[in-house]
Parts: C-alpha cells; sequence; structure tokens
C-alpha cells in the first residue's frame, strides 16, 4: 500500500515581503527536524524575476544544522541561468555538508515578461535556449561528480583537464528535473496536465527523480508511468526513481475562511490573483478531516511525496502544529483514495 511522505516548503520569498525573517526559516528548519512525521525541508529559488533569500546559503545553513531530513530547491529555478562547473562545486559541498541528504531539483524558470525579458539580457541567456541549458547543465553536473580529468563536449560549455573535490557525499547524488502544465504565478493551469510529453520524457532519460505541482491524482499517475517506462528504456534504475508534489495548506475549522487566508498569502506571495478555481487546483485548505481527504485522494497515483507550504502570512507556527498533529497522521490510514483502474 503507497505511502506518502511529508515535508514542508520554506517561504524563502517572504523575507523580502517583510513576513519572514531569516531565522524564522531556519527555526522551521529545525521543527521539522525534531518531528518524526516529516522527512524533508525545501526551499524556493529565482534570481531576478522573483526575488527572494537565495536558496544556496540558506540550504548550506540548515544543512549544517540539521541531521536527519531530506533538503533541496523546490525547484532551482535559476538553475539554467548558473554556471554549471561552478554549481557543481557548489552543490557537492552543500551535500558534503549534509552527509548525503541532498535532492536537487531543476527547472527552466519562469516569470512575467518584462522581468524574463530583463533578467535574460544581463545573464546573456536567451530565453529560449533556458530548458535546453537546463538539460546540458545536468550532464554537466554528472560529469564532474562521476569523473576527472575527462573532457566535456556539449553545446555551451566544453572543457577538459577538471577534477571536482570534494565531490557529493552521495556518489549517486540525485537531480531531479520539475515539469508543469504552467508556472504558478499564471494564475492559469490544467489539472489533467503535468507538462510536456518531450519533459517528461527528458526527466526518464536525465533525471532521477521528478517533481511537479497543480495536478489531479490522474494526471500524476499517467505521468509517472510514462517516466518510469522512459527510464527502464534508457537503462535507468527506475526502482532508484522518487518524486514529490508541490502544494499547499491551509487548514481551518471554517472552509471559507481557510480559502480567503490562503487566497491571500498566495496572491500576494506569487504576485497573482488566483480565482477558487486555480486555487483548487494547487491548495488543500478546511478542517482536518478537509485537508485529509484532500492529501489521502493521491495515495495509490504513484505520488511518494508532498512538500507543504503553510500558506498563512501570520499564523505558520500554529498551522504547522494542527497539520502534524491533526491531519499527517490520518493521511496514510485505511485505504488509498486512487484507484489506478479507473485512470487506464
Amino acid at each position: 500500500m503507497n505511502q506518502l511522505k511529508f515535508g514542508i516548503t520554506l517561504s524563502n520569498r517572504g523575507v523580502v515581503l517583510g513576513i519572514r525573517s531569516p531565522r524564522d526559516l531556519l527555526r522551521l528548519a529545525d521543527r521539522v527536524e525534531e518531528n518524526g512525521i516529516l522527512d524533508s525541508v525545501w526551499v524556493g529559488d529565482a534570481l531576478y524575476v522573483n526575488r527572494r533569500l537565495d536558496a544556496i546559503p540558506l540550504l548550506a545553513a540548515i544543512a549544517g544544522r540539521t541531521e536527519r531530513i531530506l533538503l533541496g530547491p523546490a525547484v532551482m529555478g535559476s538553475f539554467a541561468l548558473r554556471n554549471p562547473i561552478v554549481f557543481a562545486y557548489e552543490w557537492a559541498s552543500i551535500d558534503q555538508i549534509a552527509n548525503g541528504r541532498t535532492r536537487l531539483i531543476v527547472g527552466a524558470g519562469g516569470g512575467g515578461k518584462a522581468l524574463w525579458d530583463a533578467e535574460s539580457t544581463a545573464l546573456g541567456v536567451p530565453p529560449e535556449e533556458r530548458r535546453k541549458r537546463m538539460y546540458e547543465h545536468i550532464k554537466v553536473l554528472k560529469h564532474l561528480w562521476n569523473s576527472d580529468n575527462t573532457a566535456f563536449e556539449g553545446s555551451f560549455y566544453r572543457f577538459a583537464g577538471l577534477v571536482l573535490e570534494p565531490k557529493p557525499r552521495n556518489p549517486n547524488c540525485p537531480i531531479w528535473t520539475a515539469t508543469n502544465a504552467t508556472r504558478l504565478a499564471s494564475g492559469i493551469a490544467e489539472a489533467g496536465s503535468t507538462g510536456s510529453d518531450y519533459a517528461l520524457k527528458q526527466c526518464g532519460r536525465l533525471a532521477d527523480g521528478w517533481m511537479t505541482h497543480s495536478a489531479a491524482p490522474h494526471a500524476i499517475y499517467r505521468s509517472w508511468n510514462k517516466i518510469i517506462s522512459v527510464a527502464k528504456e534508457s537503462g535507468h534504475a527506475s526502482s532508484q526513481f522518487d518524486n514529490c508534489i508541490y502544494h499547499h495548506i491551509c487548514i481551518d475549522d471554517d472552509k471559507d475562511r481557510a480559502l480567503h487566508e490562503a487566497k491571500s498569502f498566495l496572491d500576494r506571495y506569487y504576485s497573482a490573483n488566483y480565482t477558487k478555481e486555480r486555487l483548487e487546483t494547487l491548495l488543500t485548505y478546511g478542517s482536518p478531516r478537509d485537508c485529509i481527504e484532500s492529501l489521502k485522494a493521491f495515495r495509490g497515483c504513484g505520488a511518494n511525496r508532498f512538500t507543504l507550504r503553510l500558506s498563512t502570512e501570520t499564523r505558520e507556527s500554529q498551522q504547522f502544529d494542527r497539520l502534524v498533529n491533526e491531519v499527517l497522521p490520518y493521511v496514510n490510514e485505511g485505504n488509498p483514495g486512487f484507484d489506478p483502474d479507473e485512470a487506464r
């Protein structure tokens, strides 16, 4: 029977918005470390499009003060913009500090057109190259982590004679790719899609895992089966593949009040104006019973993990307490909420 695992996504954009401090983020990471029902902490990442406390030093700080939990970006949206030869060294060092507990989730990034164009121009990376660079950067990292003094020939990077030390503590340091129907800030999503067919196949060919958001269980089921099928065809050890659903939650016995609180937070956080229909795709909300049933619906669809952002500006500690005491202990009880036979 599929047992979902759970983590917390820190709101590191909240530092820019004035609703979180860096110390708040670290204290929440400490609470995740101390609570056995949770097993991971994730942080957002972007450069100039969606400004926030940078993911790399934040993850290094978390790695140095925890011993148990997995940690990584959700997702590394700046990955295609960073020099992969330098980033390979930075990430290997974080994995050393974390004693092999990192999960590197990468994406092509996104944002509003004006900021997107300004960032792309400043960094010399045309928007149409971002996804191509992302895939090549994955190859650069794996090359440097697994070979010494060996030439690399790509479309954007060519080098030889390099030895990266220290290498990641985990010799199989996982890199996952994120595929999404659309960006969160767009305000539009298709719950029946988790991204393009090409992106799903590239995940199976190049990556070690997958993250998505705003997708219904049947879409996750179809996409995950495609990824695993391609991984097997590519000769990957698909049994080691993992996945995580990026999601949001707001717990309140008054369902309308929960929705209002979450919308206020998410609109501000993502500079959006979400409709109720859009919120339904990315948010679990309401009473503990409502939230349990919402999350339980994903058991059996192939989802392994959820990372949940506490969607509140002022009640984060209270929301954490209710989540770990009133919701998560009960999600894996009883029968799964998804029947694969109905999706075939």
